[in-house]
């Protein structure tokens, strides 16, 4: 069963980019631009293996999300990789217990290490 990714971003371009490439490498990609719908969209028997999340997105905050996640029973397991152009992503990863980060502009082979270390399958 291939790993399953959840990107969240508002940007529905990079929701494109991100899902047409994933799903090249032969990833299982979910995509929403609400992050806050994240633990409502999923159970334990469907839970994602890694999440993408933007730290800037209308709404709730990728912040603000992570922090919850991390928190929640289901969720608490599931690695976070923020994925932002903001420039103190790394700091702001290792302060809300993101499992990495990925700055934008990014390039796609950084993408795709970083993804490989949260592989599955």
């Amino acid at each position: 069963m291939p790993t399953k990714i959840l990107v969240a971003d508002d940007d529905p371009a990079i929701l494109d980019c991100l899902q047409m490439f994933l799903t090249a490498e032969g990833y299982q990609v979910d995509c929403l631009a609400d992050a806050a719908q994240i633990t409502t969209n999923y159970s334990r028997s469907n839970l994602p293996d890694l999440i993408l999340l933007d730290i800037w997105m209308s709404g709730s905050s990728g912040k603000e999300v992570c922090l919850r996640l991390k928190k929640h029973r289901l969720f608490k397991k599931v690695p976070i990789l923020l994925v932002s152009a903001h420039q103190d992503t790394a700091k702001i990863a290792r302060e809300i217990g993101a499992d990495g980060y990925l700055l934008k502009p990014f390039d796609i082979n950084d993408l795709r290490s970083l993804v490989k270390k949260f592989d599955k399958s």
